[in-house]
């Protein structure tokens, strides 16, 4: 039993770092590519594109981390939860899109749906314990 749940302990871990620190450093790059990511955005009609790419960079940043670290486990993952549910219809609009733009379009909002998933599950662990945390949170 003790290996078991040492072994579940570290599958969570490596799941959370991961996870965790893809989402931010994908928010980084909304800090360092902030104009090309502002254009993409206005041709998607996204309203105050640059504020806007600033502020999902910042749900992924903070979300992000706080899961790869433990730090606020629900809210951190709230934050992933609440960056999909708006950015995945708004931005990956397959139903617009034509072609090959069509079939790319879907295989990414079907990611970011997957994504979403994973970040739900994460909400309802975050409500448990987790090892190797900082062990802040709400």
């Amino acid at each position: 039993m003790i290996l078991e749940s040492a072994s579940s302990e570290l599958f969570l871990l490596g799941g959370r770092v991961l996870f965790g620190g893809v989402l931010a450093f994908m928010g980084l790059n909304h800090f360092v590519q902030t104009e090309q990511m502002a254009a993409l955005a206005e041709s998607k009609d996204v309203p105050l594109p640059t504020l806007s790419v600033a502020l999902s960079g910042l749900l992924l940043v903070g979300g992000g981390f706080g899961i790869a670290i433990g730090a606020f486990p629900v809210v951190s993952a709230g934050l992933i939860a609440v960056f999909f549910v708006v950015t995945t219809p708004t931005m990956h609009d397959f139903w617009r899109a034509e072609g090959e733009e069509r079939q790319q379009e879907l295989t990414h909002f079907l990611k970011n749906v997957v994504l979403l998933g994973a970040a739900l599950a994460f909400v309802a662990v975050g409500r448990e314990s987790w090892a190797y945390a900082v062990g802040i949170g709400l």
